[in-house]
């Protein structure tokens, strides 16, 4: 990850946001919303995340100097973050606590946070920002297109799992996991490779 483009930084925060991992429990989140206000609800829970997540691509890298945090640490500790997403995704364990049946209309928790901006797409974006050669501007744009990417797909949640069927999307998120082992792997070997230079 020596040379950080546009399309690397959007995929990486597109699979870390997960958002056919997702579709379950956002269905089971809105199950008492009137169907016609749901694409309205997803709308909104995105927008929030997108704002608490533009707020970590200006802000980040201020706390991480503040911490006097080195880059090393961070790609060797974004790292193993991303691996552990990562295998979380190839190998899902039971997610109580986000999967409650909602009695109310979701707002902010849990769709916005910890679904969408969650803590994995934060310290994501905190990588990036402090990467050295790394405009915020392009982390921003990046982050964009992967929101812009993610509400689609959430708002297409009902005809996807028809399609593809629960099998189906634990397939292919266990293929974004995948995936994501390997930009994981990388991220820790530059940071390794940092170190040592």
């Amino acid at each position: 990850m020596h040379n950080m483009t546009l399309a690397t930084i959007a995929i990486t925060l597109f699979l870390v946001m997960d958002p056919l991992g997702n579709i379950p429990i956002f269905l089971s989140a809105l199950n008492n919303v009137q169907p016609k206000k749901r694409p309205w609800v997803i709308l909104r829970e995105c927008a929030i995340a997108f704002i608490i997540l533009i707020l970590f691509v200006f802000f980040g890298k201020g706390i991480l100097n503040s911490l006097q945090i080195s880059q090393p640490a961070l790609s060797i500790s974004g790292g193993i973050i991303l691996f552990l997403i990562a295998l979380k995704m190839i190998f899902p364990g039971p997610d109580e606590a986000i999967r409650e049946h909602q009695v109310m209309e979701p707002f902010i928790v849990p769709l916005a946070i910890p679904l969408v901006a969650g803590p994995s797409a934060m310290a994501t974006i905190l990588i990036f920002t402090s990467h050295p050669g790394t405009s915020p501007w392009l982390v921003l744009s990046s982050l964009t297109i992967a929101t812009i990417a993610s509400t689609v797909i959430l708002l297409l949640s009902v005809p996807l799992r028809a399609i593809l069927g629960q099998k189906g999307l634990i397939a292919i998120e266990r293929l974004m996991g995948m995936i994501l082992t390997t930009l994981s792997v990388q991220m820790f070997l530059t940071g390794l490779e940092q170190f040592f230079h």
